[in-house]
């Protein structure tokens, strides 16, 4: 923020009690957990996330160096839809870096930037999704909805193509470095091994899965967020909520064309979403010839269980996604494609978040 002509930091900002001005960033919703850190907050540099996935990334990136990383996104709750209230708000102020999705995702995200640019608070800003095509949107979308992408018309959810997550693991490494720069070579290097030895496999594993299958369609209970698989892969990806928001409006035409192609496609499971209704879901299973629905999720938000056990990008594509693509792509059985022996009492028509 600027004073009598100087630059104020963030951490003079909240000691003089600046923040107040900021809280009319967010909204006042409560939220249900604190944000999730990669270590203990020393006092050393912070960089916080907005969202899940690039708060993985950051993580990795910034392994064997002093710098901490948050994701201000709390556990249970989708990345894209929530308004956070002033403690996330004030984090942001205090942390060193502020990593987001770009603009016209997170409309709170862009709010706190747009105060970040104006105050001239000392944030830094990396911006994961610098330089990365995006796909236009399916034609089901409306291009007027709120939050659609840097650009009208254009799908935002780029990360669940590996290969257009590594640009922003790119991206997030570079901007560590401008911060401290004399970890650097540190955070290219994590960079690099992160891209050639977890994205690689995950898009190889991946790309596996979908060339196996004699099925080029999937049906998802779930919104709008996985057009980027049915791209680099060349499957047909269903969605029953047809805008990008998760909790979207199933329309009872929705429901009638989902019913066609699971009986055109002699479909016996759906994926759904794991922090999205169950109810559509459910519907299928009664009025069609579908017998369970098992997890997907766009790499948005995790759940308790997985904060327990460490869980990023990469175990949720092993644990989550790819034994669901398996199952409903029919390569396996549910039994053939659980990874481990209680996978299946857990997630087979699992019980929502």
């Amino acid at each position: 923020m600027t004073h009598d002509g100087r630059t104020v930091t963030r951490r003079d900002a909240l000691r003089a009690g600046g923040v107040g001005a900021l809280v009319g960033l967010a909204g006042c919703t409560a939220l249900p957990s604190a944000p999730t850190r990669a270590d203990e907050d020393d006092g050393g540099p912070v960089a916080v996330a907005s969202f899940f996935s690039f708060f993985d990334f950051g993580r990795q990136i910034a392994d064997g160096t002093p710098l901490t990383v948050e994701n201000l996104v709390p556990t249970g709750l989708h990345g894209h839809g929530w308004e956070p209230n002033a403690s996330i708000t004030r984090r942001i102020i205090e942390a060193d870096a502020f990593v987001h999705v770009g603009e016209d995702f997170q409309p709170w995200a862009d709010r706190a930037i747009e105060t970040i640019k104006g105050d001239n608070v000392d944030t830094a800003l990396i911006n994961a999704r610098k330089n990365i095509d995006l796909v236009d949107l399916a034609a089901s979308l409306d291009p007027d909805e709120e939050g659609v992408g840097a650009q009208r018309g254009k799908d935002p959810h780029f990360w669940l193509d590996p290969q257009r997550a590594k640009a922003s693991v790119d991206n997030i490494a570079a901007g560590f470095a401008e911060i401290l720069p004399e970890y650097a070579d540190t955070f290219r290097e994590n960079a690099e091994t992160y891209k050639t030895e977890t994205l690689d496999q995950i898009d190889a594993d991946y790309e596996a899965i979908f060339e196996q299958s004699s099925r080029d369609i999937v049906q998802l209970a779930a919104h709008n967020a996985f057009q980027y698989v049915g791209v680099r892969y060349g499957v047909r990806m269903r969605p029953l909520v047809t805008s990008l928001a998760a909790s979207g409006d199933v329309k009872p035409a929705d429901i009638r064309e989902a019913a066609e192609v699971i009986r055109d496609n002699d479909i016996r499971y759906i994926a759904n979403g794991v922090f999205e209704s169950q109810r559509p879901a459910q519907q299928l299973v009664r009025e069609t010839a579908v017998e369970a629905y098992f997890p997907v999720t766009p790499y948005a938000g995790v759940r308790k269980e997985w904060v327990a056990e460490n869980w990023g990008y990469e175990e949720i594509a092993y644990n989550i996604n790819m034994p669901t693509f398996e199952i409903v792509l029919g390569n396996k059985t549910p039994e053939e494609a659980a990874p481990s022996p209680d996978w299946l009492d857990k997630w087979r028509s699992f019980e929502a978040v």
